[in-house]
């Protein structure tokens, strides 16, 4: 879960919802302005210390159990708690995060003090006789060291939060010097992202993906990544979270969805058998209000017809706001594109939600692709995910596929589309205009050219 991610408010789905949504943004920049200036207090003052963050994990499953009433009650109850703890002063920062300063407190004492959070969350909260079960995830950074404004703090402390998440429920994690290089990194990456753009330094590739039964690469999809100097080759899966951190995964997601439609635009001119190109996109997109319309003009200015366009996204984003995303979901098939729900099975939002929302096709967690070399278990999932799927008329793909056993296990569960090094590594455009529609036969040629390069 990335910082940015915790700090947008999701869309809401009814007058009441959105009443309530309104009054906690108005609400929460006062308290966020109150604990921007105890941390500049704090930090000026020359003395040592820590700072605590709290931050209570599936909140928003709670309150849907729940109710908003319980939720405010057992909030309510974590605060008392906290202040009563630490006898300190206790920032509601935003949503359910919380900030605690702990003036002349030492790392150790701290990290102490964390701990016995965590295990109070280990146990149930009760509000009116009803019991609850919730988890946190901490973070702590010690002052002064290394952040010198309460800016820097609190990336350092999101930071250390996200660290923790790693870990499983109820953990705390120290900012020390590797989270540190970890955030310089960051930094560097949001830098760098602010020109590569408009130098067209972002390198656009794709991942074929093979259709079994016509034994023809059918499909792809739109992969980047970027070289930095002094950090080397960053793939998307690193620098899309830094650009949806630092507010540029808009302009980023957006010169994909150009280069997907002028790659599209290229296959059709040259009469290529294809399925789909597909575009991997960001949970924040949701959130714009124009996403409709830069789809709607990229399908116009290309001349792309229904089918040929797919949007790959991530099962979290169906629990953002169930209603809304359904909507716009159903708005961008009708205007023919595919829908691809990526990480299928991962548990985010359940199997329930290819039943709730528009979706075409189905890419399976890739955990459960790798598996299938060490826990004979996941063969048994795999299958039953292909065999639902099919009975609903879904397409299924897999992905991440690297050797015969996998290809072997994946076939004789009737998963017909798989995607992976095995087959073909990422591709240039020129190349992939060479590949798809093409049998692995036909171009193994390029194919085991291109794995060289790629392995040198």
């Amino acid at each position: 879960m990335s910082w940015f991610q915790k700090k947008i408010v999701p869309p809401v789905e009814t007058e009441v919802e959105y009443q309530a949504a309104e009054h906690t943004v108005l609400e929460s920049k006062p308290k966020q302005e109150a604990c921007f200036t105890h941390l500049s207090q704090a930090m000026d003052s020359g003395e040592k210390g820590s700072v605590l963050k709290i931050y209570i994990e599936n909140f928003k499953r709670l309150n849907q159990m729940f109710g908003y009433e319980y939720c405010e009650s057992l909030l309510d109850q974590i605060f008392t708690y906290l202040r009563e703890l630490t006898g300190k002063e206790v920032h509601h920062y935003i949503g359910v995060e919380y900030i605690i300063v702990l003036d002349k407190y030492t790392q150790g004492q701290a990290m102490d003090l964390a701990e016995e959070i965590a295990e109070r969350f280990d146990h149930v909260w009760k509000v009116s006789g009803t019991d609850c079960l919730c988890s946190v995830q901490m973070g702590i950074c010690s002052y002064p060291g290394h952040a010198v404004s309460p800016d820097q703090m609190l990336k350092c402390l999101d930071l250390a939060v996200i660290k923790a998440e790693e870990g499983g429920p109820n953990q705390a994690v120290v900012f020390d010097s590797n989270l540190q290089k970890q955030l310089q990194r960051r930094q560097a990456i949001a830098l760098y992202l602010k020109t590569a753009l408009e130098k067209g330094e972002v390198e656009v590739r794709y991942r074929p993906t093979l259709n079994l039964d016509t034994g023809k690469f059918s499909r792809a999809e739109l992969y980047m990544r970027i070289f930095i100097k002094g950090l080397g080759l960053v793939g998307a899966g690193e620098f899309l979270p830094v650009a949806e951190d630092s507010g540029q995964i808009r302009a980023v997601e957006y010169y994909a969805l150009e280069k997907a439609a002028q790659c599209i635009k290229e296959l059709m001119e040259m009469k290529c058998e294809f399925e789909s190109i597909a575009l991997p996109i960001s949970p924040v997109l949701f959130l714009q209000e124009d996403l409709l319309d830069q789809v709607k003009c990229m399908l116009d200015t290309y001349g792309i017809p229904k089918g040929k366009l797919a949007l790959e996204l991530k099962e979290g984003v169906l629990t953002m706001s169930s209603l809304n995303i359904n909507i716009i979901l159903q708005q961008l098939q009708e205007m023919g594109v595919e829908m691809i729900l990526n990480e299928f099975g991962s548990g985010h939002s359940g199997v329930s939600s290819i039943l709730e929302f528009p979706v075409d096709t189905l890419k399976l967690e890739r955990l459960f692709v790798w598996q299938l070399e060490t826990n004979p278990r996941s063969r048994s999932v795999i299958e039953g995910l292909v065999r639902m799927a099919r009975e609903l008329d879904i397409t299924v793909i897999a992905e991440g596929v690297e050797t015969e056993n996998q290809v072997k296990i994946l076939t004789e569960a009737g998963c017909n589309y798989q995607q992976g090094f095995y087959y073909s590594p990422t591709l240039e455009k020129d190349m992939l205009l060479k590949t798809l529609g093409i049998s692995v036969a036909d171009c193994s040629e390029i194919l085991a050219r291109e794995k060289k390069r790629m392995n040198r």
